[in-house]
């Protein structure tokens, strides 16, 4: 029998790979990938070639199944997303779900995941957190963040950079535009950049900017705001 190994790629820098994520690469039968173009330039930049099928969120459902009996006649499969860690905010789930139930062995590399340098250099409480991830576009949207107001936790948010204003806008109506957020652009690649400030603050500022770039939003928790107002603004 194969197995399924979940390989974290860079999220900007070719350089935050590991020595491990590499051996696997180069040692794997077969390696899923969300965009094979994408993935392209990793693979050329480390000399590493292998057999690559698209792995992505509208043909998933499709493959999963296939490529898990490829895994049980004895395959070694990779999987690897755009940027970042498989599974999160991107395909994954399915086949290691799949996989668990056939007794395959899964194993997922740590490495690079665009939430953790955002929610670290936030400065704000990365004890206790909550990740949601992208919040609906359309249907349920307006609930969910009403029901984030009273989230005691930092809350992390990926968000495209067309919809950042908007996101920040629905912040302040619901959390109040004195919240403290940290948005972070870019991460790891040359321009990358990280706001902080109050949600009014980070609204004055994106509307002045062209937003490019993948979006990492860290939004203080409610018991945060409340205890930094007794101690007297920020």
């Amino acid at each position: 029998m194969g197995n399924l190994i979940l390989v974290p790629t860079p999220i900007g820098n070719l350089e935050d790979i590991t020595l491990r994520a590499l051996r696997v690469l180069k040692e794997s039968d077969v390696i899923l990938a969300e965009d094979s173009r994408n993935s392209a330039k990793l693979f050329n930049h480390y000399e590493i070639s292998k057999k690559v099928l698209s792995y992505h969120q509208h043909n998933e459902h499709k493959i999963y199944k296939k490529v898990v009996e490829e895994i049980l006649n004895g395959k070694k499969v990779a999987l690897v997303t755009d940027a970042g860690t498989p599974g999160i905010s991107d395909p994954g789930f399915l086949i290691v779900r799949e996989c668990i139930k056939n007794d395959i062995e899964v194993e997922c590399l740590p490495g690079a995941t665009a939430f953790v340098p955002a929610l670290v250099n936030s400065g704000l409480p990365s004890d206790r957190f909550t990740f949601e991830g992208f919040l609906p576009v359309k249907k349920g949207r307006q609930s969910r963040i009403k029901e984030l107001a009273e989230e005691n936790r930092t809350m992390v948010f990926y968000e495209s950079p067309y919809r950042l204003l908007k996101t920040l806008q629905d912040f302040l109506d619901h959390f109040g535009e004195n919240r403290i957020v940290s948005v972070s652009r870019e991460l790891t690649k040359i321009h990358e950049e990280n706001f902080r400030g109050t949600i009014k603050e980070a609204i004055e500022h994106f509307s002045a900017a062209n937003i490019k770039g993948e979006i990492t939003i860290v939004v203080e928790g409610l018991k945060d705001e409340l205890r930094r107002g007794e101690r007297g603004g920020r």
